[in-house]
């Protein structure tokens, strides 16, 4: 199963109860869940000596009812219960009372023989962290030699962060139910699921409608990337500068220069000083150039309207000139992309950026901030707030839309939308892959893509890119060349 949307703890708590009022018992879901757990197990493994590890809560209900279905199928089960089985209440208590074997109390100890563990320890909706003897016993499941499936999340994983609070298991296997939650995609969280499976647990689809979930995972169905008519031109393709810094510093605007060309702008131009420009000359082909020392010159020549996206950063340089210049880029009418040190250039004066950007109503601005320059920009505490926060955080206070990088990147519109991307393989943490984003997502702009969606395309065809070379090796170079293949997939070619 495969869904855009993405819930947090407390929304899938609401999606229950809408189930529940849509006239699906709650005994029924857990049934449900526990059974879609058991039958993840009997597909992908063969028959072994299973520990099931049940909670207080929920998730110890589901786990109750994997436990009854694996030895419906045979297999030989063991069950542990962590807390006092007297206390549990409502639908796990009504699982547990279903359940005809015994009940070992949970501790390490509890491990043993067991060739495979099923963590059905905690739920997603952590308030606090782990401690105590629960902390014992997960940190006794992650250093076993047995695999581990986890029932809805990893036990010790926010769902709503992916945070570890205070330690957390290590899944091979995560058996999530309706819809993933942001905790599944975003880092640290991601590592501890293992393989992940989203299951139907009779839950009906228009709770979705009236949750009205603001986070999603991206992809292609988020999105949709220009079309050119069969009568359509370069200009109606858009016109994209990319800003040089000085001849020191050239490759990162190529880099971005590229990218935005194979992303679709019609044109794309090199603007920069003249001793840069001689050396980009050596380089570029259907890439044309300008010379720009200032930023003057930069709004001139912006006036020129069909000039309408615009990448800052790679290889500015940083200081009062790149502010001067991101300052008239965004006092353009262009679409504007502004990334490494077009950021860092506002570090001390952050609020002097933000006042324009949020001026900027209706016309695009996308901010593309590493965790360092996010953290020196926005001051944010991406760690006490998590990443999927504090990217909407900033969003809000820049009126842009964000996207923090990384493995796990978050894109944030001010408008409370979320994308978390989770396509990116390892081989992309490169020297210049950056760059080749920033250039993505001003092609995208220069196209008349929402800024939004247009950060969103940028960073998934990024990942696709990379995961199309496939192997080590991998360097920045190599990504604008592969970005037609991506595109050419997502048409169908």
């Amino acid at each position: 199963m495969d869904f855009l949307e993405l819930l947090t703890p407390e929304e899938m708590g609401r999606a229950d109860a809408l189930a529940v009022k849509a006239g699906v018992g709650s005994l029924t879901l857990m049934e449900n869940a526990g059974a879609a757990v058991a039958e993840a197990i009997v597909k992908r493994l063969p028959e072994q000596r299973v520990l099931v590890l049940c909670g207080p809560g929920n998730n110890g209900g589901d786990g109750f009812v994997a436990a009854r279905y694996l030895v419906d199928r045979g297999w030989p089960v063991r069950l542990a219960l962590f807390g006092d089985r007297q206390k549990l209440k409502g639908d796990a208590a009504a699982m547990a009372e279903r359940w005809q074997g015994p009940v070992e109390t949970a501790g390490p100890q509890s491990i043993g023989d067991a060739e495979l563990i099923v963590d059905g320890l905690l739920g997603a909706g952590l308030d606090r962290d782990v401690s105590g003897d629960l902390a014992s016993l997960i940190e006794a499941v992650s250093s076993a030699a047995a695999p581990v499936v986890a029932i809805d999340m990893p036990s010790g994983v926010d769902g709503a962060t992916g945070a570890v609070r205070g330690t957390a298991i290590d899944a091979d296997m995560t058996v999530t139910f309706f819809r993933k939650k942001p905790g599944h995609l975003i880092l640290p969280g991601r590592e501890s699921c293992g393989e992940l499976i989203v299951s139907d647990i009779g839950i009906p689809a228009a709770v979705i409608d009236e949750i009205g979930p603001m986070t999603a995972e991206n992809g292609p169905a988020l999105w949709t990337i220009p079309a050119r008519g069969a009568s359509a031109h370069k200009y109606a393709a858009g016109h994209c500068i990319a800003v040089s810094g000085d001849h020191f510093q050239t490759g990162a605007s190529r880099l971005a220069a590229e990218a935005a060309l194979r992303a679709g702008a019609g044109l794309v131009t090199i603007a920069g000083p003249s001793e840069a420009l001689y050396i980009h000359a050596v380089h570029v082909t259907a890439i044309m150039l300008a010379l720009v020392r200032d930023a003057p010159d930069l709004a001139e020549l912006l006036t020129d309207e069909r000039k309408n996206a615009v990448v800052l950063g790679p290889g500015l340089g940083v200081g009062r000139p790149p502010r001067q210049m991101a300052t008239a880029a965004l006092q353009s009418k262009a679409a504007i992309v502004l990334d490494a040190d077009a950021l860092t250039s506002f570090e001390e004066e952050p609020d002097t950026l933000f006042a324009v950007t949020r001026r900027r109503k209706g016309r695009p601005v996308v901010l593309t901030p590493h965790t360092g320059e996010f953290a020196r920009i926005f001051g944010f505490n991406i760690e006490d707030l998590g990443k999927l926060a504090a990217a909407r955080a900033a969003a809000d206070r820049s009126g842009a839309v964000v996207l923090l990088k990384g493995a796990d990147s978050v894109i944030a519109a001010p408008d409370g939308r979320a994308a978390i991307n989770s396509n990116a393989p390892p081989i992309l943490a490169t020297a210049g892959a950056g760059d080749v984003l920033a250039g993505l997502i001003a092609g995208l702009l220069a196209q008349g893509m929402e800024a939004f969606e247009a950060a969103a395309a940028g960073a998934w065809i990024h990942g696709a890119a990379a995961n199309a070379f496939g192997k080590p090796g991998l360097i920045a170079e190599d990504l604008p060349r592969l970005v037609p293949g991506v595109l050419a997939g997502l048409a169908g070619a």
